[in-house]
């Protein structure tokens, strides 16, 4: 099975064909993305990017284009002196589909 890492947003994912997983959001019209992946593992063959592999191609497709995360709640709050403060906040996500990785 194959497996490659992929940089989206800041973030590294370790991905296989089929999967499914949120990445944080990403403005595209179109519904497949092409990634050059930083890593590439084929059974016991290991290829290294310098930084990327320009010969292999990751295409992944948007299953839901914008949708929100849990809610991260963050509290600012100081014993005997009335200060309570409360903040939330939902991160936008795109959910990604691997398609192929060739």
């Amino acid at each position: 099975m194959k497996k490659a890492i992929i940089k989206t947003g800041g973030k590294q994912y370790i991905v296989t064909e089929g999967q499914t997983f949120d990445v944080d959001l990403i403005d595209s019209k179109d519904k497949k993305i092409e990634f050059k992946p930083l890593l590439l593992i084929d059974g016991e063959k290991v290829e290294i990017g310098k930084p990327t592999l320009d010969s292999i191609k990751v295409v992944a497709e948007i299953v839901d284009p914008e949708k929100l995360s849990e809610k991260v709640v963050s509290i600012r709050y100081k014993a005997k002196k009335r200060v309570h403060k409360v903040r939330g906040h939902r991160q936008h996500l795109t959910t990604l589909k691997i398609v192929k990785i060739s």
